[in-house]
Protein backbone atom coordinates (compact mmCIF):
# COMPACT_ATOMS: atom_id res chain seq x y z
CA UNK A 1 0.00 0.00 0.00
CA UNK A 2 2.83 2.38 0.81
CA UNK A 3 4.29 1.80 -2.66
CA UNK A 4 0.97 2.68 -4.26
CA UNK A 5 0.82 5.91 -2.28
CA UNK A 6 4.36 6.76 -3.34
CA UNK A 7 3.68 6.26 -7.05
CA UNK A 8 2.34 9.80 -7.75
CA UNK A 9 5.32 11.26 -5.88
CA UNK A 10 7.77 9.09 -7.81
CA UNK A 11 6.28 10.20 -11.13
CA UNK A 12 6.97 13.80 -10.10
CA UNK A 13 10.27 13.34 -8.27
CA UNK A 14 12.19 11.57 -11.02
CA UNK A 15 11.79 14.33 -13.67
CA UNK A 16 12.21 17.10 -11.09
CA UNK A 17 15.28 15.36 -9.68
CA UNK A 18 16.66 15.23 -13.22
CA UNK A 19 16.03 18.96 -13.56
CA UNK A 20 17.81 19.62 -10.27
CA UNK A 21 20.78 17.44 -11.29
CA UNK A 22 21.13 19.24 -14.62
CA UNK A 23 20.87 22.72 -13.10
CA UNK A 24 23.34 21.82 -10.34
CA UNK A 25 25.89 20.68 -12.90
CA UNK A 26 25.42 23.88 -14.91
CA UNK A 27 25.94 25.88 -11.70
CA UNK A 28 29.31 24.22 -11.15
CA UNK A 29 28.39 22.00 -8.19
CA UNK A 30 30.30 18.72 -8.16
CA UNK A 31 28.39 15.46 -8.78
CA UNK A 32 29.22 14.23 -5.26
CA UNK A 33 27.85 17.37 -3.59
CA UNK A 34 24.83 17.34 -5.87
CA UNK A 35 23.96 13.81 -4.76
CA UNK A 36 24.78 14.50 -1.10
CA UNK A 37 22.36 17.41 -1.08
CA UNK A 38 19.56 15.11 -2.26
CA UNK A 39 20.46 12.57 0.42
CA UNK A 40 21.01 14.96 3.35
CA UNK A 41 18.83 17.98 2.59
CA UNK A 42 16.08 16.26 0.55
CA UNK A 43 14.00 19.38 -0.10
CA UNK A 44 13.30 20.02 -3.76
CA UNK A 45 12.42 23.70 -3.65
CA UNK A 46 15.30 24.56 -1.31
CA UNK A 47 17.77 22.60 -3.39
CA UNK A 48 16.70 24.37 -6.58
CA UNK A 49 16.85 27.74 -4.84
CA UNK A 50 20.30 26.93 -3.45
CA UNK A 51 21.51 25.99 -6.94
CA UNK A 52 20.24 29.27 -8.35
CA UNK A 53 21.90 31.28 -5.59
CA UNK A 54 25.14 29.33 -6.01
CA UNK A 55 25.12 30.02 -9.73
CA UNK A 56 24.60 33.73 -9.02
CA UNK A 57 27.67 33.81 -6.75
CA UNK A 58 25.74 34.52 -3.54
CA UNK A 59 27.83 34.07 -0.33
CA UNK A 60 27.43 30.67 1.41
CA UNK A 61 25.90 32.16 4.56
CA UNK A 62 23.18 33.87 2.52
CA UNK A 63 22.40 30.60 0.74
CA UNK A 64 22.10 28.77 4.07
CA UNK A 65 19.85 31.43 5.61
CA UNK A 66 17.64 31.64 2.53
CA UNK A 67 17.09 27.89 2.33
CA UNK A 68 16.46 27.82 6.08
CA UNK A 69 13.71 30.41 5.76
CA UNK A 70 12.18 28.59 2.80
CA UNK A 71 12.12 25.35 4.79
CA UNK A 72 10.37 26.94 7.77
CA UNK A 73 7.12 25.76 6.18
CA UNK A 74 8.05 22.29 7.43
CA UNK A 75 7.20 23.50 10.92
CA UNK A 76 3.63 24.09 9.78
CA UNK A 77 3.43 20.70 8.10
CA UNK A 78 4.87 18.95 11.15
CA UNK A 79 2.40 20.71 13.44
CA UNK A 80 -0.48 19.59 11.21
CA UNK A 81 0.37 15.86 11.40
CA UNK A 82 1.77 15.85 14.96
CA UNK A 83 -1.61 14.99 16.61
CA UNK A 84 -1.72 11.73 14.62
CA UNK A 85 1.77 10.65 15.73
CA UNK A 86 1.48 10.99 19.52
CA UNK A 87 2.10 7.28 20.09
CA UNK A 88 5.24 7.11 17.97
CA UNK A 89 8.68 6.80 19.55
CA UNK A 90 11.20 9.64 19.25
CA UNK A 91 13.37 7.66 16.85
CA UNK A 92 10.37 7.07 14.58
CA UNK A 93 9.40 10.74 14.75
CA UNK A 94 12.95 11.77 13.84
CA UNK A 95 12.99 9.39 10.88
CA UNK A 96 9.58 10.65 9.74
CA UNK A 97 10.62 14.30 10.08
CA UNK A 98 13.82 13.67 8.11
CA UNK A 99 11.86 12.51 5.06
CA UNK A 100 8.88 14.85 5.37
CA UNK A 101 8.41 16.86 2.19
CA UNK A 102 5.58 18.88 0.71
CA UNK A 103 4.51 15.95 -1.44
CA UNK A 104 4.71 13.26 1.25
CA UNK A 105 2.86 15.61 3.60
CA UNK A 106 0.06 15.95 1.05
CA UNK A 107 -0.25 12.16 0.79
CA UNK A 108 0.08 11.46 4.53
CA UNK A 109 -2.22 14.22 5.75
CA UNK A 110 -5.05 12.99 3.53
CA UNK A 111 -4.39 9.39 4.60
CA UNK A 112 -4.12 10.15 8.32
CA UNK A 113 -7.51 11.86 8.43
CA UNK A 114 -9.28 8.83 6.92
CA UNK A 115 -7.32 5.85 8.21
CA UNK A 116 -4.73 7.04 10.70
CA UNK A 117 -0.95 6.51 10.41
CA UNK A 118 0.39 3.05 9.62
CA UNK A 119 4.13 2.95 10.33
CA UNK A 120 5.00 0.44 7.62
CA UNK A 121 3.03 2.28 4.95
CA UNK A 122 4.32 5.69 6.00
CA UNK A 123 8.00 4.72 5.94
CA UNK A 124 7.61 2.71 2.75
CA UNK A 125 6.16 5.78 1.06
CA UNK A 126 8.89 8.06 2.40
CA UNK A 127 11.79 5.75 1.52
CA UNK A 128 10.54 5.13 -2.02
CA UNK A 129 9.96 8.86 -2.51
CA UNK A 130 13.50 9.79 -1.47
CA UNK A 131 14.97 6.96 -3.52
CA UNK A 132 13.15 8.36 -6.56
CA UNK A 133 14.50 11.83 -5.82
CA UNK A 134 18.09 10.56 -5.53
CA UNK A 135 17.64 8.50 -8.70
CA UNK A 136 16.36 11.55 -10.58
CA UNK A 137 19.32 13.56 -9.30
CA UNK A 138 21.77 10.92 -10.53
CA UNK A 139 20.09 10.79 -13.94
CA UNK A 140 20.28 14.59 -14.14
CA UNK A 141 24.00 14.46 -13.41
CA UNK A 142 24.46 11.86 -16.15
CA UNK A 143 22.63 13.85 -18.85
CA UNK A 144 23.70 17.29 -17.62
CA UNK A 145 26.75 17.31 -19.86
CA UNK A 146 24.61 16.70 -22.94
CA UNK A 147 22.51 19.86 -22.46
CA UNK A 148 24.24 23.14 -23.21
CA UNK A 149 21.48 25.56 -22.26
CA UNK A 150 18.71 24.30 -19.88
CA UNK A 151 16.67 27.54 -20.01
CA UNK A 152 14.61 26.65 -23.13
CA UNK A 153 13.53 23.44 -21.39
CA UNK A 154 11.91 25.41 -18.52
CA UNK A 155 13.24 22.87 -16.02
CA UNK A 156 12.73 25.26 -13.11
CA UNK A 157 8.95 25.06 -13.67
CA UNK A 158 8.81 21.32 -12.95
CA UNK A 159 8.52 21.73 -9.18
CA UNK A 160 5.68 24.32 -9.19
CA UNK A 161 3.83 22.15 -11.72
CA UNK A 162 3.92 19.17 -9.35
CA UNK A 163 2.77 21.33 -6.42
CA UNK A 164 -0.22 22.48 -8.46
CA UNK A 165 -1.11 18.89 -9.38
CA UNK A 166 -0.95 17.74 -5.75
CA UNK A 167 -3.03 20.71 -4.63
CA UNK A 168 -5.76 19.95 -7.15
CA UNK A 169 -5.92 16.32 -5.98
CA UNK A 170 -6.50 17.43 -2.38
CA UNK A 171 -9.42 19.75 -3.17
CA UNK A 172 -12.67 18.50 -1.63
CA UNK A 173 -15.03 21.48 -1.79
CA UNK A 174 -15.39 25.09 -2.94
CA UNK A 175 -14.20 26.46 0.40
CA UNK A 176 -10.80 24.80 -0.02
CA UNK A 177 -10.53 26.09 -3.58
CA UNK A 178 -11.38 29.62 -2.46
CA UNK A 179 -8.90 29.52 0.43
CA UNK A 180 -6.16 28.18 -1.87
CA UNK A 181 -6.78 30.95 -4.41
CA UNK A 182 -6.82 33.65 -1.74
CA UNK A 183 -3.63 32.27 -0.20
CA UNK A 184 -1.92 32.28 -3.60
CA UNK A 185 -3.05 35.84 -4.30
CA UNK A 186 -1.84 36.96 -0.88
CA UNK A 187 1.55 35.30 -1.42
CA UNK A 188 1.94 37.09 -4.76
CA UNK A 189 0.81 40.37 -3.22
CA UNK A 190 3.38 40.08 -0.44
CA UNK A 191 6.06 39.23 -2.99
CA UNK A 192 5.23 42.30 -5.07
CA UNK A 193 5.27 44.36 -1.86
CA UNK A 194 8.87 43.31 -1.25
CA UNK A 195 8.38 40.43 1.18
CA UNK A 196 10.40 38.02 -0.93
CA UNK A 197 11.42 35.44 1.71
CA UNK A 198 8.50 35.24 4.13
CA UNK A 199 5.65 35.74 1.66
CA UNK A 200 4.75 32.05 1.32
CA UNK A 201 4.96 31.35 5.06
CA UNK A 202 2.88 34.40 6.02
CA UNK A 203 0.30 33.69 3.31
CA UNK A 204 0.08 30.05 4.44
CA UNK A 205 -0.54 31.03 8.05
CA UNK A 206 -3.24 33.51 7.07
CA UNK A 207 -4.84 31.06 4.62
CA UNK A 208 -4.81 28.17 7.09
CA UNK A 209 -6.30 30.36 9.82
CA UNK A 210 -8.99 31.60 7.45
CA UNK A 211 -9.78 28.07 6.31
CA UNK A 212 -10.15 26.76 9.85
CA UNK A 213 -12.35 29.73 10.78
CA UNK A 214 -14.64 29.20 7.79
CA UNK A 215 -14.97 25.45 8.46
CA UNK A 216 -15.87 26.07 12.11
CA UNK A 217 -18.42 28.70 11.08
CA UNK A 218 -20.00 26.29 8.56
CA UNK A 219 -20.20 23.48 11.13
CA UNK A 220 -21.69 25.82 13.70
CA UNK A 221 -24.28 27.11 11.22
CA UNK A 222 -25.33 23.60 10.15
CA UNK A 223 -25.68 22.27 13.71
Amino acid sequence: MGANQALPIVLGYVPIGIAYGILAQKAGISPANTLLMSVIVFAGSSQLIAVGLFAAGVPPLSIILTTFVVNLRHMLMSAAVAPYLKCWRKVELAAFAYELTDESFAVHSARFVSYGPNRAEVFTTNIIAQAAWVLGTWLGIMVGGLIRDPKPLALDYALPAMFIALLVILFKDRVQIAVALLTGILAMGLLLAGVNQWNVILATIVGATLGVGIEKWIKKSSS
